[in-house]
């Protein structure tokens, strides 16, 4: 990937749900290192446009890549393996499985030696070191045994993080990561998020203006299904109109 490719381009992506136009002709380039924020109104397709982008769902129209490959038509795991990691708006993840069981699927999955029925896992060094890293990364190294239904909501949302990033992705896809979390959960993954962006760009979609603010260089503001705006969080506070769509004719305060 030269220097000027950016790490993930959208081209002109149109998705219809029957007569329903849900995406119109979205372009968009995310930078490696970037931290890019989705937002836009509900019903907007945001959704839709990270659902097009990890291949859970087929492009009418228009085409996507990853590191200057096109990904358009591949499977969700194909795409996972090219090195994309995403979380969901509503938590996806295994209730019956403890913390380290639940990361150490995604790390197996990437090993370069999977398990097997006549390996013993405890024989997997490698990987359990792995898992217990990214355990320690989001916070979650005292609860490995804990099974995941039993963690709050807010580690729920955490344990979700570690394991799209168990498959060891270049492109992080965050849905709403701190919908539904208490004050200080969304802080905590908040911060969280800002020390992964350190190692990982990320893409994330975020109803919460304060949010996106701290956290997002560049912002992309979707409205029924269109790229309405580009620009830094300033520059998208004081788009005319943004502001009578989405911000409801306020400019945010800095």
């Amino acid at each position: 990937m030269s220097l000027s490719t950016p790490l993930l381009k959208v081209e002109n992506v149109t998705r219809h749900f029957g007569g329903l136009e849900a995406l119109g002709e979205v372009t968009l380039s995310v930078n490696e290192g970037e931290v890019r924020g989705i937002i836009g109104p509900n019903g907007a397709g945001k959704t839709t446009l990270f659902n097009v982008i990890t291949g859970e769902l087929p492009v009418t129209s228009g085409a996507v890549y990853l590191r200057g490959q096109k990904i358009t038509g591949l499977s969700p795991d194909k795409i996972c393996q090219m090195g994309m990691g995403r979380t969901f708006q509503m938590t996806l993840i295994f209730p019956e499985l403890t913390v380290f069981d639940s990361i150490w699927v995604g790390v197996n999955a990437r090993s370069p030696t999977p398990w097997h029925p006549f390996k013993l896992v405890d024989a997997m060094k490698d990987e359990s070191d792995r898992v217990r890293e990214l355990a320690a990364m989001v916070g979650l190294e005292g609860k490995l045994h804990e099974r995941a239904v039993n963690l709050s909501y807010g580690d729920q949302k955490v344990l979700e993080i570690a394991m799209a990033l168990s498959t060891r992705p270049v492109l992080l896809l965050l849905d709403e990561p701190t919908q539904g979390v208490s004050p200080q959960e969304a802080e905590m993954i908040l911060t969280l998020i800002k020390r992964l962006s350190e190692k990982i760009t990320i893409v994330l979609i975020e109803h919460s203006i304060e949010f996106v603010v701290r956290l997002c260089g560049n912002l992309t503001v979707l409205n029924r299904g269109r790229v309405l705006a580009e620009g830094t969080p300033e520059e998208i506070s004081r788009d005319t109109e943004v502001r009578r769509v989405y911000l409801g004719g306020d400019v945010w305060n800095f």
